[in-house]
């Protein structure tokens, strides 16, 4: 995290520093990838520093734990899977969503055919194999709820985000939890043996990525949010019309990333991104109906501990709304 730090700072470097530019953490939901590679576009394109940001991207651990770190003002800004954080939300988690990544539920379950998996209806009596903070794991008594099976009836594992493939492959877990992005990568590994389970496929599709802000620094810098947020969205569509120059830049400051796999990443996430409320209202816009949904969802499934306004959990008040998700 330390090393992405610097790269970021790094990068900001090479542009003409604004007066008084305002340093500002952002804590990713995960090690950065290719859903990430706007932020670090923008980082190297000087877009943030000519808008008086200095901004320091973090890798995370999880968005159960992007949205607590932010929901306590330990970091200003995160990114973190909208579900998970109105459950961190009902919690004591203070934020503001400002602009949804995901339209729709990246989460996903992988299996290898092989195994016996014909799909969740097998999941009992399975390990699933995923990190302790993952948001599969906050979800998964809704998910097992709507396949019919006991929530109780799997056992997890703990395995980091890169051990995923390899528990699989070894059979040290039987299933595992992923984002929709890496798709490609393990159809190329496991090819007609892989099954797979979309949840927005289930009739589970709650909003996935999202970006969110303290909502006290939000209250005591509110020009500094409505501008981070303008220019993060505008590198989101510059990223969906040529997402090239994003991809160099995310591969000059991330490590061990293979080009072909985060393009590959980058075209799923884009149909992640897109729904009617993004092609017509505006790029990260949410939609109220919606949010109330994924509400009632969080309360059917998990309970609230302290209810609350799910309407003053998010806003599109600060997006630019000339402009708009590609409709292909």
């Amino acid at each position: 995290m330390k090393q992405l730090r610097l790269l970021a700072l790094a990068a900001a470097a090479l542009t003409p520093m604004s007066a008084a530019a305002e340093e500002i953490d952002m804590i990713l939901n995960w090690v950065p990838t290719a859903d990430h590679a706007p932020y670090f576009y923008a980082v190297e394109a000087g877009w943030y520093e000519e808008a008086g940001i200095t901004l320091n991207i973090e890798a995370g651990r999880g968005s159960g734990a992007a949205a607590q770190r932010v929901g306590a003002g330990i970091s200003p800004i995160g990114v973190a899977d909208m579900a998970t954080a109105l459950v961190a939300k009902s919690k004591g988690a203070d934020f503001v969503a400002v602009m949804a990544v995901y339209a729709n539920s990246p989460q996903g379950f992988y299996w290898l055919k092989s195994n016996g998996i014909s799909g969740p209806a097998d999941f009992a009596g399975r390990k699933i194999g995923n990190p302790p903070a993952d948001a599969s794991r906050v979800m998964w008594p809704m998910f097992a709820q709507e396949v019919g099976i006991a929530p109780d009836s799997v056992r997890f594992v703990n395995v980091s985000p890169q051990a995923k493939l390899p528990s699989l492959k070894s059979g040290a877990i039987d299933i595992t939890s992923d984002f929709y992005n890496e798709h490609d990568l393990k159809v190329r590994e496991f090819g007609d043996d892989l099954g797979f389970v979309a949840w927005r496929d289930i009739g589970v599709n709650p909003y996935g990525n999202a970006v969110i802000v303290n909502a006290e620094f939000m209250k005591d810098n509110p020009d500094t949010v409505a501008t981070f947020t303008k220019v993060t969205q505008r590198a989101f569509k510059a990223c969906v019309e040529n997402v090239e120059p994003c991809l160099d830049a995310l591969l000059a400051s991330v490590s061990g990333l293979d080009r072909q796999n985060q393009r590959d990443q980058w075209n799923r996430i884009k149909e992640l991104m897109r729904d009617d409320t993004t092609t017509s209202v505006a790029l990260g816009a949410f939609d109220d109906s919606r949010m109330a949904a994924d509400y009632r969802m969080v309360e059917t499934h998990f309970g609230v501990e302290q209810p609350f306004d799910v309407k003053a959990v998010y806003t599109n008040a600060l997006l630019d709304l000339t402009i708009k998700m590609a409709k292909e």
